[in-house]
C-alpha cells in the first residue's frame, strides 16, 4: 500500500530537530518496552545520543571504545545470542572503517543488527570532508540482506527506529547532526519499503530522502507559483525501493528529479535511475553532491555551495522543460 498524504513546505518557525536527537529518544522508549534491545557505541555516545540509553540502562549498554570493527563484530555476537543490538557511530566510520565487518559478519549471515549511523552527509559541517559521509547509502544498499532507511525528520526517525527493532535482519539507518524541519504529516505511519506521496502533481516528480524532502517540498511551492504541479515523494526506504510508487509517479509526470544529501552516484538518485531505466525510461535529473568530497563550513552554506537548495531543484526542473 502506498502512503498518500498532503504536505506543504516547512512553515517558517516550524520545529527543527536533528534526527540523531530523535534516535536517542526512540532508543530509551524501546529500552523500556523491550528487554532484548541492547545498544553499542564507539566512544561517541554523547554525539550519537546513545548516552541517554546508557544512563537509563547501563547494564544493556556497551562502549567498545574507538574500535568500529569491534563494534560491528560484538553486535553480531549479541545478535547470535538472541538480543536485538543497535550499533551506533558516525556514518563515515560505520560504512567506511567497519565495512568488512558489516559485510562479512552482519550482512552475509543476515544477522539481526541495527546499524544507526549519525553525522551523515555534508551537514556535519565544520568537521570537513574526512567526516562527511556522502557515499554510505551506496555502500550499504549494494549489500545483500541489508535494509537501508533515511528518515526525513524527527517524527519519521522515531517510527523508523521502533519499526527496525521488529524488522528481522540487518538494517542501516542514516541520521544527521544538523536540525531539520518537521515535514511528516499527522496520521503518518512508517512502513519499511513504502514511499509516501506528500504532494500530488502531474508535471514533475520530486523524489527525495532525508533533508532532501524538506527541500523538495519548498521547491514544489516555488514551482506551483510558476504554474508547474510537482508531486513530492518521500522515499525513506532506499532498499527495498518502492518501485510501484516511483514508477507510477514517473508514468504520470514524465520527468523526475531526485534530491539527496549524498553523492549523486549510487544513492537514491542512482537507485531511481536504475529502476526507471528498466521499468519506465523518463528524463531524470539528480540533485545532490557531485563527484567530489565535502569540505569544512557551516551546514547551510555547504548546502548552498553544493546546490542542495529549493532554487536549484527549480532550476533542474526548468532545464528539463527547456529541453
Amino acid at each position: 500500500m502506498t502512503h498518500e498524504l498532503n504536505a506543504r513546505g516547512p512553515a517558517a518557525g516550524s520545529p527543527k530537530t536533528a534526527t540523531r536527537e530523535a534516535y536517542g529518544k526512540a532508543l530509551v522508549e524501546l529500552g523500556r518496552a523491550r528487554p532484548d534491545v541492547v545498544v553499542l557505541d564507539a566512544d561517541l555516545s554523547k554525539s550519537t545520543m546513545t548516552a541517554r540509553f546508557a544512563r537509563e540502562f547501563p547494564d544493556r549498554f556497551y562502549n567498545v571504545g574507538i574500535a568500529e570493527q569491534n563494534l560491528m563484530g560484538t553486535a553480531a555476537g549479541l545478535a547470535l545470542g538472541g538480543l536485538t543490538p543497535f550499533a551506533s557511530t558516525f556514518a563515515v566510520f560505520a560504512a567506511g572503517r567497519a565495512y568488512d565487518q558489516v559485510r562479512q559478519s552482519i550482512a552475509y549471515p543476515g544477522l539481526n543488527v541495527k546499524i544507526c549511523a549519525t553525522h551523515a552527509g555534508i551537514t556535519v559541517g565544520a568537521d570537513g570532508a574526512t567526516h562527511q559521509a556522502i557515499e554510505d547509502i551506496a555502500l550499504m544498499r549494494v549489500l545483500p540482506n541489508m535494509t537501508v532507511i533515511v528518515p526525513a525528520d524527527d517524527v519519521e526517525t522515531e517510527q523508523a527506529v521502533k519499526t527496525a527493532a521488529s524488522h528481522e535482519g540487518p538494517v542501516y539507518i542514516r541520521l544527521g547532526r544538523h536540525p531539520v524541519p518537521r515535514v511528516t504529516p499527522e496520521g503518518y505511519e512508517f512502513e519499511v519499503g513504502k514511499a509516501t506521496v506528500l504532494r500530488q502533481g502531474d508535471d514533475v516528480a520530486l523524489v527525495a530522502c532525508g533533508i532532501g524532502v524538506s527541500i523538495a517540498l519548498s521547491a514544489a511551492e516555488m514551482l506551483a507559483a510558476r504554474g508547474i504541479r510537482a508531486a513530492v515523494l518521500n522515499v525513506s526506504t532506499i532498499k527495498p525501493l518502492d518501485a510501484r510508487t516511483i514508477v507510477s509517479a514517473a508514468e504520470r509526470c514524465g520527468r523526475v528529479v531526485t534530491i539527496e544529501e549524498h553523492s549523486t552516484i549510487g544513492g537514491l538518485g542512482g537507485a531511481v535511475c536504475e529502476l526507471l531505466s528498466e521499468r519506465r525510461p523518463v528524463a531524470v535529473r539528480r540533485v545532490g553532491v557531485p563527484d567530489v568530497f565535502g569540505q569544512s563550513g557551516p551546514p547551510d552554506e555547504l548546502l548552498r555551495f553544493y546546490g542542495l537548495t529549493p532554487e536549484n531543484v527549480v532550476s533542474a526542473v526548468e532545464e528539463m522543460e527547456g529541453r
